[in-house]
């Protein structure tokens, strides 16, 4: 080795650990001196538009898995819908359409941005950070729809069409089934839905259960959130195998003061609503209606959040908030 020539073992071992530790930044400089060196390597384009899917720089993400696809000797599935997810990002559908197609997964016919029924699963809202999770309607195999009412904090709303990865990290029941669940990329298009918050007494279930079934102009969802909300260990959320200490039972009396997550056009819709719900009933009360706009959080290098447990080292103790 010369002083002309950098030790490429060593640099494509610091590359792949950086993966590992979810250094992007580092492991992007280095597959970016590996490629200098080895132009036509597949593995090295596939990897690099690995690191910049998560750093959802879809650009070059997609000309890096477009080039390992050229280059590749036979079929991945894993540089066709990383290439896939990041033309998705750009809205590039001509180019998502035929990477979906040489996947052989049918879609709707057109040729722009596809709105099918990829059934029902669950999305991990910022995986980066707090990791709140909910359902989502999928409208095509790496975009869905928000279903639930996200907390305020995600910097999400109801009706939100997000971004997500194509690799399932746990499973969830959705009442009937098993479903999975997929790590959030990026917010695609924000819902025209408010996130309110409000807070009522009510004398029993059947009172809320009311409430959530109510209609009002405006509103698109109303969610118990006293109900619906449950903290999860980070192996819980991923379904990965473990045990816990045996807990005494919950306390099951009701909760008489109830927190709801509303989404709505409007205050007035809210307040016409909870208006209605008060007056249908005795012992209805509302206590108070806010509001709170929080940015998403922040991606910061240094974790390798698109990993589940069984391939990372994680504290068993982290915690999210989950929606049912």
């Amino acid at each position: 080795m010369t002083s002309e020539q950098p030790d490429l073992e060593s640099i494509h071992n610091r590359a792949y650990l950086a993966v590992d530790d979810g250094e992007l930044q580092s492991a992007t400089r280095d597959f970016d001196l590996l490629l200098q060196h080895h132009p036509d390597n597949p593995f090295y384009h596939y990897m690099r538009g690995l690191v910049l899917k998560y750093q959802m720089e879809w650009a070059g993400s997609l000309r890096d898995n477009l080039q390992a696809i050229a280059l590749a000797e036979e079929f991945s599935q894993a540089q066709h819908w990383n290439a896939a997810i990041a033309a998705t990002g750009l809205g590039q559908w001509t180019t998502v359409r035929e990477l979906w197609a040489a996947c052989d997964i049918t879609l709707p016919e057109g040729d722009g941005p596809i709105d099918g029924n990829f059934g029902v699963a669950v999305v991990r809202l910022n995986p980066w950070s707090t990791g709140e999770t909910v359902f989502m309607r999928r409208i095509d195999p790496v975009r869905a729809r928000i279903l639930n009412v996200p907390l305020p904090e995600s910097g999400h709303r109801f009706g939100d069409i997000v971004l997500h990865d194509g690799a399932p990290t746990g499973a969830r029941f959705d009442g009937e089934r098993e479903v999975h669940v997929f790590n959030e990329l990026e917010r695609l298009e924000p819902s025209g839905f408010q996130t309110f918050v409000v807070f009522v007494r009510a004398d029993s279930v059947d009172d809320i259960d009311a409430l959530l079934r109510a209609s009002a102009p405006g509103i698109g969802y109303a969610e118990d959130w006293t109900r619906s909300i449950r903290h999860y260990c980070l192996r819980c959320s991923y379904s990965a195998p473990h045990s816990h200490a045996a807990k005494p039972d919950e306390d099951t009396a009701w909760q008489r003061e109830r927190n709801l997550g509303v989404a709505a056009q409007s205050r007035l819709s809210v307040e016409k609503l909870l208006k209605d719900w008060v007056a249908g009933g005795s012992g209805r009360h509302l206590d108070a209606i806010e509001t709170r706009e929080c940015p998403q959080p922040v991606r910061e290098d240094g974790h390798a959040w698109w990993l589940s447990p069984e391939d990372e080292d994680d504290d068993e103790d982290a915690q999210g908030d989950e929606e049912e």
